[in-house]
């Protein structure tokens, strides 16, 4: 069953065209990477999947809502209610410890719960961490705090834009083991853009992007 289905894509800014006609289907709990050279429309693509950007032209449905029907209100709170989002940058507000970083997405929700938030850190490996600031943790454990956050509300896709690209290979490793763990406790889609092969080989299907268009699309075998 479809989760995410893109039709006719495009988006144009005023030097370029960003995607050229895209379609693509994504099926419920799939993991897929999407890859490219750098201003190949991977990153746009993602966005606008998201709800973070509006397309030029075509149709994205989510769960089979079309997102770009709904008002800006509409559009955050299916967001808040149907995606999490993982970038490069942790986005993490410094003066706030890990808890409270992820009370912040809960607060935008429902109602903040600091238990619900402890035991999401938790389970992403960061009970020892529960008090500390950003400044005083290891980016792979600023990057898991990013992930207790997007999950907490427990969303059906997960959005994650070179989520390990600040980070080296132990650290991505143990942020991508984390992620194919939960990602197979709790069957959400992932839908990671990254420019690294590594990274790449832990998806289930692999897109690539090259002037706005997708140019291959296969399954990975296990």
């Amino acid at each position: 069953m479809s989760i995410i289905e893109v039709q006719s894509l495009r988006k144009d800014y005023s030097t370029a065209a960003a995607l050229r006609g895209v379609d693509l289907v994504i099926e419920k709990g799939q993991w897929v990477s999407i890859i490219g050279p750098s201003g190949s429309g991977k990153t746009t693509l993602l966005n606008i999947i998201g709800g973070l950007d509006h397309p030029t032209d075509g149709k994205v449905f989510v769960k089979g809502t079309d997102i770009n029907a709904l008002s800006e209100d509409e559009l955050s709170v299916f967001r808040r209610e149907n995606i999490g989002f993982v970038f490069q940058q942790s986005h993490l507000i410094p003066y706030l410890d890990a808890t409270e970083n992820v009370m912040l997405a809960q607060y935008f929700h429902s109602l903040p719960d600091r238990k619900e938030a402890e035991e999401a850190l938790k389970r992403v490996g960061l009970g020892h961490r529960l008090t500390h600031r950003p400044s005083q943790l290891s980016g792979g454990e600023q990057q898991r705090v990013c992930i207790a956050r997007a999950l907490i509300n427990n969303p059906s896709i997960l959005l994650a834009d070179e989520p390990t690209g600040n980070l080296d290979r132990t650290n991505t490793r143990n942020v991508l083991e984390l992620l194919r763990r939960l990602h197979q406790e709790e069957h959400f889609t992932v839908v990671m853009v990254t420019h690294d092969p590594y990274v790449t080989e832990w998806a289930e299907r692999v897109i690539k992007m090259e002037d706005g268009r997708i140019i291959t699309d296969e399954s990975v075998s296990g």
